[in-house]
């Protein structure tokens, strides 16, 4: 039976569990697809990108909110 992810995940613990889960449902994130033969290698560079950016946001609203 399946659970909800309030009761799989703690919020404290992982509060960018969802942002992240989302990512990567129903596609291939980075390299070849060998079910498909499609390439997604150029995503790479970007999901890190994207991740310094999102990272460098939470730092700054930690920092105005203390």
């Amino acid at each position: 039976m399946t659970r909800p992810r309030k009761e799989l995940v703690s919020v404290e613990d992982t509060p960018y569990y969802h942002v992240v889960s989302r990512c990567v449902r129903r596609s291939f994130l980075c390299g070849v697809d060998h079910s498909t033969g499609k390439d997604y290698e150029y995503r790479r560079q970007w999901i890190e990108d994207r991740y310094v950016f999102y990272l460098f946001c939470s730092q700054s609203i930690s920092a105005l909110m203390q």
